[in-house]
Order: C-alpha cells, then structure tokens, then sequence
C-alpha cells in the first residue's frame, strides 16, 4: 500500500513527506494504523548525524554503509489493522503503544526481568525487519531504514510484534505515543535508575519532555525537594507546575544560591540528566552538585561517537559517588506503559500539560525548528 510518510535522505538535510509504499505483514509482524507520533529529540539527533554509525557496522546489519534514507518517529501509536502469522499478543482492532526497544522474552536480560536490554535490539537503528531479515517499507526500489525498526512518522508502519504493546482501549492514545519513549524513560530514571527515595533533594537538568518526566517521577518517589535547572527560563516556570519546589538556569546557581540552604551543604541525592543534547561537561557540573554517596543518572542521549567526559575522578572515588546510564528508564515497557497510562487516566500523572503543539505528517521538520527555539516542550503529530 502507499502512504505519506516523513524521511530523512542525507546528514543535515530537512524531514521530507514523501509517500512511500509498505507490504503486508510477514510471519510475526504487525501493520498498525498510526494514531499520533511523538517529535522525540532522539530523532533530530539523526538528522544531526549524531545517531551515524560507522558505515562498516552498518553494512554489516542492514546490508548498506548509510542510514538513509531513512523513516523517522519511533515515538506512537494507534490501532492494529492486521496481523501476520504467528501473532498472539496483539489482534486486529487492538489500540497500541510501540516500543523503540523490542523485547523478545527469550534472551537471557528478558527472562531475568531486563527486557529494556533485550538482545533484539542490537540493530534496531538501521536493518532491515527483526523477523526475518527482508524489508518492507521503500520509496521507489530503494529500502527504507527506520528509526528504531518503527519509523512512526508515517500514516501506517509494519513492526515486529515484539516492538509493540496492547492497551485498554479506554486509555489516551496521544498519552500512549509519548509513554513509549521520552516521558517513561524521564519517569524511570528517577524512580528506578535514581532509585529516588522519599525525604531525597533531586536536581533534573534540562527541563524539556524528558526532564519533566523526571521531575514527576521524583515527585512520585517521595522527593522532599526537586531543583529544576535549564537554561530556558520558560521551561523552569512550567517544571514548577508539575512538581519541581525550586529552579535555576545553571548547576553553580543551584550549588551556590539553593542547595547551602535546602541541604545545609550536603548536595542532592541524585542528579538526572536529561538535556538534548548533552556534551562531556556536563557530567561533571551533576557531580558537583552530588552528595557523598550520590548518584547521577545520565538518561539524555549523546552522540554516538561522544567518548570522553570531563570528571574529577579524586572526589568522584572519595565522595563514593555513582554514575549511571539508562535505557527506558531500566523498566520494562511492557510494565512501565501501562503502569502508566493508568496513572494519567486517573489524573495523577501529567501528559497533556507537556504538549505544546500538534502538528500534522507534513510539519515534521516545523516541529522540529519549534523544539530548537525553546518553543517546545513537546511536540505531537496528529494522522
């Protein structure tokens, strides 16, 4: 079938609609009719190039040395339309969230309760589909990668079964779409990660959809106190309608103008980063402002080829602190969105006030300029 799609031809280009042509669902596949995709800044890191991979790795997973073109959006959901043989989670007419990290429920992190690093996720940037190795989506006779093996920036997607998640039909789809990345991942990397307990002082830096999941899930966990810091000042305002108690635009403000007071100078418990775009520095700025036997929690995705960070490792060892990363807030999506879900149905936790703007197939790359001015917190697409 043809549909409008969103893609990605070349570094530093812009997001295109194109329409583009899908087949039916193989053997343990699934075609769902998109409802709303997230504008995760995961995404414009591909456009940034900081999502590339070495063109050797990539010929040896997908077959080709490049990740385009390539459908972005891994972000969504809808309604199943139909199924391939051998599905049995998921039926026609069945709302969904997806999941931009499979989980097969056979390797060995799935059976010991990680699903959120499951083996079947080692190609799941670029490739062809999990289930057997052929490609379904193409625009011309060229075969389309996509983002996560989702590519929800599309009108329809054909994914993996393993890729995506059934919920009760009474529940927000749009609520879905940004529970199946961003706003779960902010969430468990304070509850889980962090391992935020009740009485704890939290720094989130960077306020965006990410950090205002944090905050929530700080505030969720018990936290006595959660310090916003971004450099946006309109972001630090909305974090302090979700939960956050104080806010700032820089960590040495927090050191110097927040924490001698709030802490008597013993500094957070846990620091979550969850900037855009994070660089080696910052990592440094969240331990000093980490208390003895604290833990910072990077969850922002830096580039892919981001190496070296700036740390005191002196006071990092004598403080007995920790850093820590994390892949969908270290919770298994098949229990987080749910979980979830049911939390925002029942008004206790806040989605709906993170969405600043919907925006149609079309205005991918408009939503995209939005979230680089600041103008964002978080983006939707509407099909």
């Amino acid at each position: 079938m043809h549909v409008k799609a969103a893609i990605l031809s070349e570094v530093h280009g812009p997001w295109h609609t194109e329409v583009i042509e899908i087949d039916e669902p193989h053997a343990f596949e699934v075609k769902v009719k998109m409802a709303f995709s997230g504008l995760c800044h995961s995404d414009e890191h591909l456009r940034t190039g900081d999502l590339s991979q070495d063109p050797a790795v990539l010929e040896l997973i997908s077959g080709r040395g490049t990740m385009f073109p390539i459908i972005g959006g891994h972000e969504g959901s809808g309604i199943v339309e139909s199924v391939g043989e051998g599905v049995t989670s998921v039926k026609p007419g069945d709302h969904v969230a997806t999941s931009f990290i499979p989980s097969c429920g056979k390797c060995e992190y799935c059976v010991s309760g990680r699903p959120y690093i499951c083996d079947m996720a080692a190609g799941t940037l670029a490739g062809p589909m999990l289930s057997d190795g052929t490609w379904r989506h193409r625009i011309g006779d060229v075969n389309l990668n996509r983002m996560c093996n989702l590519g929800t920036f599309s009108e329809y997607i054909v994914v993996h079964e393993a890729s995506v998640i059934r919920v009760e039909p009474w529940y927000d789809l749009r609520a879905a779409a940004l529970l199946s990345c961003g706003v779960s991942t902010g969430f468990g990397a304070a509850v889980n990660r962090g391992g935020v307990k009740p009485g704890d002082v939290v720094a989130v830096i960077g306020c965006g959809g990410l950090g205002s999941a944090a905050i929530q899930g700080a505030v969720h966990a018990g936290a006595r106190a959660v310090i916003a810091i971004d450099t946006n000042q309109s972001k630090i305002d909305r974090a302090m309608k979700i939960g956050a108690t104080h806010g700032c635009t820089t960590a040495l403000d927090a050191a110097f103008n927040i924490l001698p007071d709030l802490t008597w100078g013993k500094n957070c418990d846990v620091v979550i980063i969850t900037v855009g775009a994070p660089t080696g520095e910052i990592i440094e700025e969240a331990r000093s402002i980490t208390a003895k036997g604290g833990v910072v929690v990077a969850a922002a995705l830096a580039a892919f080829n981001l190496k070296s960070i700036d740390l005191n490792l002196f006071m990092f060892s004598m403080m007995n602190q920790e850093l820590r990363g994390t892949v969908f807030g270290s919770e298994a999506p098949r229990i987080q969105i749910p979980r979830l879900l049911r939390l925002h149905h029942e008004g206790k936790f806040m989605i709906d006030e993170l969405i600043t703007q919907e925006y149609t197939i079309d205005e991918v790359q408009r939503g995209y300029d939005d979230l680089e001015s600041g103008a964002n917190v978080r983006g939707v697409v509407r099909f």
